[in-house]
C-alpha cells in the first residue's frame, strides 16, 4: 500500500466515529454550520484537484469524506429543525 492510500484511509475514516456518535446521540450541536460548509467546500476543491491530476486516492478519499460530512450536515439540519 502506498502512502497516498494510507493517508486516504486514515483521514477518511477518522470521521466515521463522529458520524456514528452524531446519529446515536441525535445531536450535532458541536458542529457549526460555517465549519461544515467551509469543510465541504474544501473537500470539493480536493476532489476537483484529484480529478485534474488523475489521483485515485485523493478523489476516492475526498468523495467518501464529503459524503460522511454531508451526512453530518444533514443530521444537524434534521436535529435543529426537527425539534
Amino acid at each position: 500500500m502506498n502512502f497516498g492510500f494510507a493517508a486516504a484511509i486514515l483521514t477518511t475514516f477518522a470521521f466515521l466515529p463522529q458520524v456514528i456518535k452524531t446519529w446515536k446521540t441525535k445531536s450535532a450541536e458541536d458542529f457549526s454550520y460555517v465549519m461544515l460548509i467551509c469543510f465541504l467546500s474544501g473537500i470539493s476543491c480536493w476532489i476537483i484537484y484529484g480529478l485534474n491530476i488523475n489521483s485515485i486516492p485523493i478523489v476516492t478519499a475526498n468523495i467518501i469524506t464529503f459524503i460522511l460530512n454531508f451526512f453530518i450536515l444533514v443530521l444537524k439540519l434534521i436535529y435543529h429543525f426537527g425539534n
